[in-house]
């Protein structure tokens, strides 16, 4: 008999943007352990062709997409590209984020609207890219990755905090259009996570490193393989009632 699981993501595509390492990898891998194939789209080659393997390991096809997600017309091509490939187009997970760290008072125009463009622009884009082709499947699903910095302001990360933030809303309002459509859209904001950019902090500033431990209920930070679970639930028909939500998954920091 076939999975009749409600998670089950047997024969769907995801688009992941920034999908070749940390968060994004961690959620592409979980789509695919769901049975979803894979699209990496991402700016480094040599990083995609790593991940590329690493989800085709699973049993899945995985196919990459270098792309600069602030081209307008690089996000079009991302889309063409994976229908072309793939022939489908079910889930956009729109991950690629940048932060600049640096007092308000220090920041040049230049410097947020790189982090805005990257962390916000982009994601509409991309869902306003992929729109029609879900509507012509009869359905899809978004998945915009917020931060805890959706909920809580940052002094060295304004533009980050602002772009986040704006992502949440961006989630409700996208969920509010296309609901009609059988679009669901959601958020997930990721708390404190072990990845390529957070991994020299207990070495780098071990006070900063002990503080954020003390504000995590369960003690630790997060592996981003566990931000698999909560992906395939806004991404599979489990989630077909839930739109225009954002999940918080941080071991409790944001409720300590």
């Amino acid at each position: 008999m076939p999975d009749l699981s409600p998670f089950d993501l047997t024969g769907k595509v995801a688009v992941v943007t920034g999908g070749n390492g940390g968060i994004g990898l961690g959620i592409a891998m979980g789509l695919a352990g769901a049975g979803a194939n894979i699209v990496v789209a991402a700016r480094s080659v040599e990083k995609t062709a790593q991940a590329l393997e690493d989800i085709r390991a699973l049993g899945v096809e995985a196919h990459g997409i270098t792309v600069d997600v602030t081209q307008e017309p690089a996000i079009q091509r991302m889309v063409t590209n994976t229908i072309d490939h793939m022939g489908r187009l079910d889930i956009l997970v729109n991950n690629s984020g940048i932060a600049v760290r640096a007092q308000p008072q220090d920041l040049t125009a230049a410097q947020w609207d790189s982090v805005v463009d990257v962390n916000l622009r982009a994601a509409f884009l991309a869902s306003k890219e992929v729109y029609s082709h879900m509507v012509g499947a009869g359905g899809g699903k978004v998945i915009n990755v917020g931060s805890m910095y959706s909920l809580f302001g940052s002094d060295w990360g304004a533009p980050y905090a602002a772009s986040k933030a704006g992502l949440v809303q961006l989630t409700k309002s996208l969920a509010v259009a296309w609901a009609k459509d059988d679009i669901q859209v959601n958020a997930v904001l990721p708390g404190w996570f072990v990845t390529d950019l957070t991994r020299g902090i207990p070495d780098a500033d071990p006070n900063r490193y002990d503080n954020i431990n003390r504000r995590i209920p369960t003690g630790r930070w997060g592996e981003p393989s566990e931000l698999g679970g909560a992906a395939v639930f806004l991404a599979s028909a489990a989630s077909d009632y839930v739109t225009g939500a954002a999940l918080t998954v941080d071991g409790g920091y944001s409720s300590a």
